[in-house]
């Protein structure tokens, strides 16, 4: 061992500067923070968005469009997706509860069952909403449709 070799051990010496702590420190005074103004200031947090007073983005761009207030989102689930239920479950009826324990919407969405896919089994289903082409294939498979 020689003294030109010796380091100080792993994690006794912290690599950030503590600023603010008196004049002697070399970080002192106005702490790195400059003079004045508000990124000077105790408290300070700029808004987000904000762009030094210029018209920020959000408020530059146009609004556009119409969001329809009385929209009904549906949680879409197709012939397919009740089949391949209907093969590992080997449910005779699919209702709304079924759906949910098994992970294909959550227990306050509306279900709509829409016809994509091909259905093989007699099944009965019970749903919120179907399309014309859901229901015509579940009642030629020899299932029933319930809408809630």
């Amino acid at each position: 061992m020689k003294l030109n070799t010796l380091k100080p051990a792993k994690g006794s010496v912290k690599s950030k500067k503590r600023i603010g702590r008196g004049q002697g420190s070399g970080k002192g005074g106005t702490s790195t923070r400059g003079h004045k103004g508000a990124k000077s200031r105790s408290g300070y947090s700029q808004k987000m968005g904000f762009e030094g007073g210029q018209m920020p983005l959000q408020r530059r761009v146009p609004k556009f469009g119409f969001t329809n207030p009385n929209r009904v989102e549906y949680k879409a689930i197709n012939l397919d997706t009740i089949q391949t239920l209907v093969d590992t479950t080997k449910a005779k009826e699919v209702d709304v509860k079924l759906i949910v324990e098994n992970g294909l919407a959550s227990k306050n969405d509306l279900i709509k069952i829409l016809g994509k896919g091909e259905l093989k089994s007699k099944v009965d289903v019970t749903a919120h909403a179907f399309s014309a082409t859901a229901s015509k294939a579940i009642e030629a498979a020899g299932g029933k449709v319930t809408q809630l």
